[in-house]
């Protein structure tokens, strides 16, 4: 058995106070038969990942959790019976998915497929696909290689490679000594700062009542007008939630989003990431904005690359198991902040090139939905494949009932470029 590193047991107790499932939505062109035939097909593919027949064995407080190796079941296998479901109904039912989040000790991902789906893009009726797993066990870019695995993508998911265990209190002190040399490096202006906390707004609210999810698509020509696809859907997200809640009596000028980025070098963890703040700064030109985010994506970019980044991550994984599992038990959801990273979570991962298929039905787009918390009540999504991405939103009643939510989807399509279409 192969303990999970540190990192991903905290991401698996803290489920248990914030539910973290992931939801992966891929949309196939054509009304697949969602037959005995095509689950066994998956099945099979699945049971040649071995990330994909992991489980999460947890029976020894004082040591850390462990993967266990089994069969892949095929009740990790869903058919939903909804049949011509319109784009809308479809993404409704997804929603409705986050209710029964998945236990990791029985199964750490499940499948959901939907047939005959109006889908906003290809020909005609669609299948739809949604990969639900646990976030113990893959991060957003590992998540999007797992599904390319199942959906035919013949690269095999890369081996975690164990990180060198070291004592608690030598890579305490190499912490402590780095995290000096980064805050020197900053002073000096060799590092940049990270930007500062934000006022809380109508979007740090609890989240509270029934939550919805609702997705723009657009080619990715139409966002990279002013710079990368993720700073264009920063842009329009800024204007767009602005507007929304200038509208509501809201001050936006401190308007933050939340975006998490890959960690660089050697993965060692299933989730090899971390969050930054980033402005949206709605009162700049366009141009102004445009190169203030890139500026501060890169910044963080360069602050994960720093060794204090790297020495921050040997001390987590240097501690004790049950001294971490204490610490997770303490934390408190219902505790309020005043001041965020950030006003929204801005999600953005590219899934490659347009290769993945369903039975005999190339897929369309895909989509994520990021989970809410306690201080986040919206989320968004920047998902591509191809040629094709998908913008998306996740909200909660207490932050955007659905005659909100409307008026806040169409200020974002307006300001994607996308129009009123539904596409």
């Amino acid at each position: 058995m192969t303990r999970l590193a540190a990192v991903d047991a905290q991401t698996y107790w803290m489920s248990a106070k914030i539910p973290n499932d992931q939801f992966v939505l891929f949309a196939f062109d054509g009304a697949e038969r969602t037959d005995a035939g095509l689950l066994e097909h998956l099945r099979l593919r699945a049971q040649g990942c071995p990330d994909l027949r992991l489980r999460i064995v947890d029976e020894q407080p004082w040591r850390y959790p462990a993967w266990v190796v089994g069969s892949v079941d095929p009740a990790q296998f869903t058919v939903h019976p909804e049949s011509d479901l319109s784009w809308g109904e479809c993404l409704d039912a997804v929603a409705r998915l986050a209710d029964d989040q998945l236990d990791p000790r029985v199964a750490t991902w499940r499948l959901h497929l939907f047939g005959s789906v109006a889908a906003p893009a290809g020909s005609g009726a669609a299948t739809v696909a949604v990969l639900q797993i646990s976030h113990a066990l893959a991060d957003g870019t590992r998540t999007a290689q797992l599904a390319a695995w199942l959906f035919g993508r013949p690269d095999p998911v890369a081996v975690v490679p164990r990180r060198r265990q070291r004592n608690l209190l030598t890579a305490g002190v190499a912490a402590a000594r780095t995290d000096r040399a980064l805050a020197r490096d900053v002073q000096t202006g060799g590092v940049p700062a990270p930007p500062p906390a934000r006022p809380t707004l109508l979007t740090n609210a609890t989240p509270a009542g029934p939550r919805r999810i609702r997705t723009v698509v657009l080619d990715r020509a139409a966002l990279r007008r002013h710079s990368t696809v993720t700073v264009d859907a920063l842009l329009a997200v800024g204007s767009a939630l602005a507007g929304h809640l200038r509208a509501r009596g809201e001050d936006p000028r401190q308007l933050g989003a939340e975006v998490p980025l890959a960690k660089p070098g050697i993965r060692h963890a299933r989730n090899h990431f971390r969050n930054i703040g980033v402005g949206l700064y709605p009162d700049e030109p366009v141009p102004v904005r445009a190169a203030r985010i890139l500026e501060e994506l890169r910044g963080g970019g360069r602050r994960a690359a720093h060794p204090a980044a790297l020495a921050a991550d040997e001390a987590l994984a240097a501690v004790p198991a049950a001294l971490l599992r204490w610490g997770v038990s303490k934390f408190d959801a219902t505790v309020r902040s005043p001041q965020v990273t950030g006003n929204t979570v801005v999600s953005s991962v590219n899934r490659g090139p347009a290769d993945l298929r369903l039975g005999g039905a190339p897929v369309l787009l895909t989509a994520s939905y990021p989970a809410l918390s306690p201080m986040m009540g919206l989320t968004h999504g920047v998902h591509g494949i191809g040629d094709t991405v998908a913008v998306s939103v996740h909200a909660a009643d207490s932050v955007m009932a659905e005659p909100d939510l409307d008026d806040y989807l169409e200020r974002l399509r307006r300001a994607l470029g996308a129009g009123s279409s539904p596409r």
